[in-house]
């Protein structure tokens, strides 16, 4: 075993001076760690393209929007499909009304692929301004939010849309 033996070194011995460095570490060893925290974070949210700066220029330019984190509300990134566009003239459903929906009504998960491929869907649902119970299946591809189609889900309606004659075919 070694033994360590103060020496003197005028009035005040290596001894002291070594117990005073480790008593201030121990007191500064907090500050460090969360000093090193506070650098982590930093970097890992730099890295991973998180920051003000990135939602501050997404916010002024729609172009630079991500749409990769959930569904997208806004009204102006709307394309009618052709189905979309027979069934709501069937169902007696507005734009209006499908807007509506897409900014108040509920996701309804069971009828939504949100982990879709190229583009997921979502089902909204909800009572538009005029009663009518719908459910509006949304489909947000890169720069457009598609209406695939739309249902009253209180009143069934005779369509005569392309694509129905084969639709029991498959």
């Amino acid at each position: 075993m070694l033994v360590y033996e103060p020496q003197v070194v005028g009035s005040v011995t290596i001894s002291y001076f070594i117990t005073i460095i480790t008593r201030d570490m121990k007191k500064a060893l907090p500050y460090v760690f969360l000093v090193l925290l506070l650098l982590v974070a930093v970097l890992v949210k730099r890295c991973t393209g998180g920051g003000s700066a990135n939602r501050t220029r997404s916010a002024t330019n729609p172009d630079n929007v991500n749409r990769n984190r959930g569904l997208d509300r806004r009204v102006q990134f709307l394309d009618y499909t052709q189905h979309a566009k027979c069934r709501m003239e069937c169902r007696h459903i507005t734009q209006q009304e499908v807007q509506y929906i897409l900014q108040n009504g509920q996701i309804n998960y069971r009828k939504s692929e949100a982990q879709g491929r190229p583009c997921p869907t979502y089902a909204l649902e909800g009572y538009s301004p005029e009663k009518q119970h719908l459910r509006i299946v949304f489909a947000q591809c890169d720069t457009k939010t598609r209406v695939v189609t739309c249902i009253d889900l209180d009143t069934e309606f005779e369509c005569h849309c392309p694509g129905d004659d084969n639709k029991h075919e498959r």
